[in-house]
């Protein structure tokens, strides 16, 4: 058994100083405050020296790490995220790939999956293929513009089988139904997101009750409607605020780029603790960046000047979030594991309780990541 001492732990809706909390085969086994705990004898010490302790992060969108992405070495990938924090990684896989590409992919991220290195790697975030062609970098080279057809997407859906824990799609295409309800059928706990859409909030919310409970980085590559033309009408960004079962996943930068900061406390405002959801969106895209972005090092773009994603990991988001929202470390970490977790099935992990997955985080007040467990191993 390990004892974690000293800590300031991090519950899902209030802290806990100067405690103490038991590991044992990989699961959380007790904690409590150090002055009334009983260590048993011969218990291995780890001295928190009044860090932080929180439930290891759990990004469900991010498509590469340290400058790869996932199916091109999905391990490197699946390490650089544990080393900061993230003990549980969905990889996304985008919609620039045909379906041979889409199935090579699958089968390299499960041969991830089987070897150590790749231990965080927990399913698959799938934000494709069928999303609207005019969002979304790289849109230049979209497979999926045509028609939505079995045939297309059934090896996709064979080959991901119940990894797959989300689908992300655009509403709006034709004959989209059809693609969801082979989903579900291949994966009756699928999860499916509005993504990359300019889909009525209407049509968004025919499919909710299928599993759509997520929106897909939430104000970004969504459109705009007008009803006249000085008059705003609604769209995705509205439909994903109005209903409290949509999670809204955040970007969130060091500059507000992809979420401006007012638009962030607004979010808060509107969906509460419990409905927002940080993610990384980290991409591998190289192009310069574009002179109005000087200065910027969290985000990428592709070689058109579009924003291609993050170079963010969570930790990083929560400290941006804290910045730009004033929301609170205890906050913070429901919005980038309790909530995510919840978001995806995942009911083993994502909050300090006993019984729960050892998936634990040390970090500083900054948000530092300074001691990671994984399943109950020291890294």
């Amino acid at each position: 058994m390990l004892a974690i001492i000293h800590a300031e732990l991090v519950m899902r809706d209030h802290r806990i100083p100067d405690a103490v909390l038991f590991v044992e085969d990989g699961r959380i086994a007790g904690y409590g405050e150090l002055r009334t705990a009983r260590i048993p004898e011969g218990c291995r010490i780890l001295d928190a020296g009044g860090l932080f302790l929180g439930p290891g992060f759990v990004d469900i969108h991010t498509h590469a790490g340290d400058g790869v992405f996932f199916p091109d070495d999905p391990l490197r990938a699946a390490q650089h995220y544990l080393r900061h924090g993230t003990t549980t990684v969905l990889p996304a896989l985008y919609f620039s790939m045909d379906t041979q590409g889409y199935v090579g992919a699958i089968e390299t991220v499960k041969a991830a999956m089987r070897a150590p290195e790749g231990r965080n790697i927990a399913g698959l975030y799938m934000e494709g293929p069928y999303l609207n062609p005019k969002f979304g970098c790289d849109k230049e080279h979209n497979p999926w513009k045509g028609p939505i057809r079995r045939e297309d997407y059934q090896p996709i859906l064979d080959a991901a089988g119940d990894l797959a824990k989300v689908w992300c799609v655009a509403p709006e295409r034709e004959n989209i139904l059809q693609f969801v309800l082979d989903a579900k059928r291949k994966n009756p706990d699928a999860r499916f997101a509005v993504a990359h859409s300019e889909a009525s909030p209407q049509s968004i919310e025919a499919l909710m009750p299928y599993g759509l409970c997520i929106g897909t980085h939430h104000t970004n590559a969504t459109g705009d409607r007008f009803r006249y033309s000085e008059t705003r009408g609604v769209c995705v960004d509205e439909a994903v605020n109005n209903n409290p079962d949509i999670y809204a996943e955040l970007i969130c930068d060091g500059r507000g780029i992809h979420v401006d900061p007012y638009m962030l406390r607004l979010v808060r405002r509107i969906k509460g603790e419990d409905r927002i959801i940080l993610i990384s969106d980290a991409y591998a895209a190289d192009g310069p960046v574009p002179e109005e972005f000087a200065g910027v090092t969290d985000i990428n773009f592709d070689w058109s000047g579009e924003i291609a994603g993050s170079n963010l990991t969570l930790e990083v988001a929560c400290r941006n979030m804290m910045r730009h929202t004033g929301a609170s470390i205890v906050d913070v970490f429901r919005y980038a594991s309790y909530n995510p977790a919840r978001a995806v099935g995942f009911r083993d992990r994502g909050e300090i309780a006993v019984g729960k997955r050892a998936d634990l985080v040390l970090v500083d007040h900054l948000m530092q990541v300074k001691t990671i467990l994984c399943k109950g191993e020291l890294l």
